[in-house]
């Protein structure tokens, strides 16, 4: 069975910095896409950032507008996890953060930041930026 399991959350001022961790177990996900969502109250479901093997051992990463310069994503195979990296965090970063991986390697550009193209999530981490 598959688990992804986030950790780091919680409260920090305006211009801090946080960083979050997500283990997967149950499937190596060395080969596929890991990411990170996040759901404001009221609000959707939105992309954050991605990462996703592109052949030789390289990696591309995706971020949305609003985050990057900001956040990085990261991801260490041996370990099995993604993190990503929030420094100069605003209120309107507030949100539960969730992990999220993809069984599909061949998502495109196009595609990678579609929550539909996820199979599997974590239950989500709390990230408050608030003084």
């Amino acid at each position: 069975q598959v688990q992804l399991a986030e950790s780091g959350g919680g409260l920090v001022q305006p211009g801090g910095s946080l960083r979050l961790s997500c283990a997967a177990s149950g499937r190596t996900f060395s080969n596929y896409p890991m990411g990170w969502f996040r759901q404001a109250p009221g609000k959707e479901r939105e992309f954050v950032a991605t990462t996703r093997c592109i052949g030789g051992g390289a990696y591309s990463k995706y971020y949305t507008d609003s985050v990057k310069g900001r956040f990085t994503i990261s991801r260490d195979n041996a370990k099995n996890t993604v993190s990503l990296q929030m420094n100069s965090l605003l209120p309107e970063d507030t949100a539960v953060y969730y992990c999220a991986a993809s069984s599909s390697r061949g998502l495109t550009r196009l595609y990678i930041s579609k929550s539909g193209n996820y199979d599997y999530w974590g239950q989500g981490t709390q990230v408050l930026v608030s003084s």
